[in-house]
């Protein structure tokens, strides 16, 4: 597939978007949620997938063993706001969805959900991955594929992300939204990646708690295996590399899964405005853990 021109950033009622994600605004803000439906809301790149496949393997992943070798992750969960150039519209997958319940994803800020999620009570799982790790691995993301605005070198890409000048707006603002909300909405439940890097198999039982499921001792362990990152990321199915307009050759789209990678991108000095910034954007009831 020709690739598309990479999209311009602009202000959407006070969030940095692209065309990318607001190209089919009335559809998206109309979509008709049904009560059973789980929404996983994300920060772009903070475990989005991970989660996903966590889901579809502990619903459906022991009824179906071939369409877990045959149908992409990008269309057993789609991404609802999304209209790629030459791709199914993310609104338009998730109505075709034949699955109970619909697995279906988002980085929308919590203000722009459609309105028909909270109107059935569906249930929501928000994953949030500490900022610095996320910022990285957002930055190597937007360098493997057209769909994202031009990122620019490393030190550039750093003040876009602590601006809040990227696809999704500020990171700070996306957590805190999400984290707020779930004081007064309590069917979402609020993950950490980090939490589910250091005990997947504790994550995966409060994920099931919250979910009301049961899965035998046999099943998880087939999930539990199914999720590791290598597995994951050597896994035509899930690794996005029968997605068009993705340049591996460039960043795979799972690169490296760790807590701590920011390590190797952050200079001293930007490390030491990173923390100034956050001291001063971050819900002080809110604690991320930037390494495990």
């Amino acid at each position: 597939m020709e690739s598309p021109a990479r999209p311009a950033l602009f202000d959407f009622h006070g969030v940095w978007m692209t065309c990318r994600y607001t190209g089919n605004w009335d559809a998206l803000q109309t979509f008709q949620a049904r009560p059973d439906d789980i929404l996983i809301a994300t920060y772009p790149k903070a475990g989005t997938t991970w989660v996903s496949y966590i889901l579809d393997l502990l619903y459906f992943g022991h009824l179906s063993p071939e369409r877990q070798k045959t149908v992409p992750i990008t269309e057993r969960v789609p991404f609802l706001e999304v209209t790629n150039p030459g791709l199914p519209i993310g609104t338009e997958l998730a109505e075709k969805l034949l699955t109970t319940p619909r697995l279906i994803k988002t980085h929308l800020p919590v203000q722009f959900v459609p309105k028909s999620f909270w109107e059935h009570n569906c249930r929501m799982i928000y994953v949030a991955r500490n900022a610095k790790d996320n910022m990285v691995s957002y930055f190597h993301f937007a360098r493997m594929t057209d769909l994202l605005p031009e990122p620019g070198d490393w030190t550039c890409y750093f003040q876009s992300f602590l601006a809040g000048k990227v696809p999704f707006g500020s990171w700070f603002d996306h957590v805190n939204g999400w984290w707020r909300k779930r004081r007064t909405y309590p069917k979402l439940h609020f993950m950490f990646y980090e939490d589910l890097s250091e005990d997947t198999g504790r994550e995966i039982d409060k994920l099931c708690s919250f979910l009301g499921l049961s899965p035998s001792a046999e099943e998880k362990t087939e999930v539990m295996s199914g999720v590791k990152f290598d597995s994951m990321r050597n896994n035509a199915m899930t690794n996005y590399s029968t997605y068009p307009l993705m340049k591996f050759d460039v960043s795979p789209f799972m690169r490296k899964g760790q807590v701590g990678d920011w390590k190797s991108h952050f200079t001293v000095a930007q490390d030491e405005e990173f923390d100034e910034d956050y001291k001063k954007k971050i819900d002080p009831t809110l604690h991320l853990r930037t390494e495990i």
